[in-house]
């Protein structure tokens, strides 16, 4: 069965126009099943499609030896447009230079339709910004809604998750804690189990991780490894880069070079605070959250429900993270927090909204944040009601 994403209904916008259109997002998150699922469209309008994969190491050796060779597979024709799908473009010695070469000279017979998992491999091999050559996509693990999409359960596809019956909202209650705890890999939603989709997760931090371990030249794996733990337990707190490196005992360098292929092989984000009062805001480090719940939670080691949870506050926090994200841009989520401890878990000051989990609720905590912020409105949401307001 071919589930269908959301982002498929924006990609499919600009599916006949000019630009490269390219897809990105960590490993087994669904990006191959996007350019199959674009490229099963195509054909069914009787389309001329090619799909590659650059794990192949014959196609990579001749399309990195000149773009022009792409010609000695993909039949050139002036009479209709061929779209061609490559899987894994970030292997290619130097992505732009093929993509500018394809678009400038062939724009009007060929369309490229590609995927890329790493974003440290474009950062460093993307040379220039391709403006007005490519359309980028952003492939995330599944959303609540997709969630429910993968697990057959399409009545509530398309509800106000604020007005159900109680017998809908038990329902759905059931749905999210799994969610929550397990993540929305789509593999690990398919699975049958807990057990299974608690080894899909073993197997996407032991091997695919390992791969951008691998890939980006990172050295000390187990070091890599244990700053994750470090992390997920200890979700939502501020990222100290020296503070993280004398415990692990390795160079800030080493930190904040970790921290960046974590953050663009698509596993954490570092959410930056939001400041006006440069006295009395903190004003440098960031947060984490990672951008898979059942992620984080292999790597706390810690898969219980959330009312027997020791961690209920951090785990939460990043509950509320990876709902505003299927919402919001990225950098538009912030947080907000005094050199004295006073804090507000999430800021989209563009929106003029804040959003506080009331695990961490006191009352009076929010009096300088008012002062400074009068316009931005305060959400307090619970564990029983999140996926309402932000589902």
């Amino acid at each position: 069965m071919i589930f269908n994403r959301n982002l498929l209904k924006l990609a499919r916008n600009y599916l006949y126009s000019d630009e490269t259109l390219i897809f990105t997002g960590a490993r087994q998150v669904g990006k191959t099943v996007i350019l199959k699922s674009l490229q099963s469209e195509l054909e069914k309008n009787n389309q001329k499609t090619y799909f590659f994969n650059l794990e192949d190491p014959d196609f990579l050796r001749l399309l990195n030896e000149s773009p022009k060779n792409l010609f000695k597979i993909v039949p050139l024709s002036k009479k209709t447009k061929t779209y061609v799908f490559i899987d894994e473009i970030q292997y290619l010695e130097n992505p732009t230079n093929f993509i500018k070469y394809i678009f400038d000279e062939h724009q009007s017979d060929i369309k490229l339709i590609v995927s890329g998992s790493s974003a440290f491999y474009l950062d460093k091999k993307f040379k220039d910004s391709l403006a007005g050559r490519k359309k980028i996509f952003d492939v995330k693990t599944l959303s609540f809604r997709e969630f429910l999409h993968f697990k057959e359960v399409n009545k509530y596809l398309d509800s106000d998750f604020s007005k159900l019956s109680l017998i809908e909202i038990d329902e759905l209650k059931i749905l999210f804690e799994e969610y929550a705890i397990y993540g929305g890999y789509p593999k690990v939603v398919l699975a049958k189990d807990t057990s299974e989709k608690i080894e899909v997760l073993k197997e996407l931090a032991y091997s695919y991780i390992k791969k951008d371990i691998y890939e980006s030249g990172v050295k000390q794996e187990d070091i890599f490894y244990r700053l994750f733990k470090i992390l997920s337990m200890q979700t939502g707190n501020l990222v100290n880069s020296s503070e993280l490196a004398n415990v692990l005992g390795v160079s800030k360098t080493a930190i904040d070079n970790y921290l960046y292929v974590m953050e663009k092989s698509f596993h954490i984000a570092r959410v930056k605070p939001l400041f006006k009062n440069v006295r009395k805001e903190l004003t440098k480090m960031p947060k984490a959250q990672f951008l898979d719940l059942g992620l984080r939670n292999f790597f706390a080691n810690n898969f219980d429900q959330f009312e027997f949870r020791v961690d209920k506050g951090m785990f939460f926090e990043n509950i509320i993270y990876k709902l505003l994200l299927d919402k919001y841009d990225k950098d538009s989520i912030k947080f907000w927090r005094t050199q004295d401890g006073k804090e507000v878990d999430f800021v989209l000051d563009n929106e003029n909204l804040a959003f506080e989990a009331k695990a961490k609720f006191r009352k009076n905590k929010f009096k300088i944040f008012k002062e400074s912020y009068p316009e931005i409105k305060i959400n307090i949401i619970t564990f029983e009601d999140c996926w309402k307001i932000l589902g």
